[in-house]
């Protein structure tokens, strides 16, 4: 029997469950403009914005107000979806409905982390170090929650509650020719991926991008990829694909 739990008047023990199968039959029809299907495929994803929300502990917020948030994440993550990419909708929306909550917290008050969360995160971080030094590559979080036998989805949760803030500024390298800087390191899933997906002028640029170019782009940009992952990924240096990826948006800013 499904427990309740009632969350801005909706009644959780009532949400329906689909497939996977369906779900990415309701998908496929949103992608082509079915209003009122993603009606249906937002309600349909309810039981993960609350899976996600429950987790964070805010002593000026309410159950409330952390869904409603969780809920304009996972509107950002539909609009921004790009079927072509061969990327599980939940994966993908997982770490954007975490950001806009985060957002939200930092905005409005400071975040309590759970004792749970806060073991889990150190566990995953030392399942980290030692993939990376077995494989000499830095592991993918889906490796890390394969290793701890945990859902992907609460591994992100639980490295992101105890992360820093930081400026995104901060240089990290720098050489005779580029400075590389934490922005250079991290996707903005925020700005970037609103503003590629819905400024038609902007898509036309990025087809227009040379094959390498656009290949980082979307490495970058859509798959959430750091420039240390596509440099292994492409066969050229951290600095080249950083030089890359500015001109690309050099020439992006240029074209439009």
């Amino acid at each position: 029997m499904s427990s309740k739990i009632v969350v801005c008047g909706i009644n959780t023990s009532t949400l329906p469950k689909f497939t996977s199968k369906e779900m990415l039959e309701m998908l496929k029809e949103v992608k082509m403009g079915n209003k009122e299907m993603k009606k249906q495929f937002i309600f349909a994803n309810l039981r993960l914005v609350l899976s996600i929300t429950h987790r964070f502990n805010s002593k000026s917020s309410t159950a409330d107000d952390l869904f409603q948030v969780g809920c304009v994440g996972l509107i950002k993550a539909i609009d921004n979806f790009d079927m072509e990419l061969n990327l599980k909708f939940s994966t993908y929306a997982v770490p954007m409905i975490i950001g806009e909550i985060r957002r939200f917290l930092r905005d409005n008050a400071s975040i309590r982390v759970a004792r749970s969360m806060r073991d889990l995160a150190y566990r995953a971080l030392q399942v980290k170090e030692m993939l990376t030094k077995e494989n000499s590559v830095e592991p993918k979080i889906e490796e890390i929650a394969l290793r701890l036998n945990m859902p992907y989805k609460d591994v992100v949760c639980a490295l992101d509650a105890i992360s820093e803030p930081i400026s995104l500024f901060e240089p990290i390298y720098t050489d005779d020719s580029d400075a590389l800087e934490i922005m250079d390191q991290v996707s903005d899933q925020k700005e970037s991926m609103d503003n590629w997906s819905m400024n038609v002028a902007v898509k036309q640029a990025v087809k227009n991008l040379p094959y390498k170019e656009r290949e980082i782009l979307i490495m970058r940009y859509y798959l959430g990829k750091t420039q240390i992952e596509i440099s292994n990924e492409v066969g050229i240096s951290q600095a080249q694909v950083s030089r890359l990826e500015k001109n690309a948006l050099r020439e992006i800013e240029l074209s439009i």
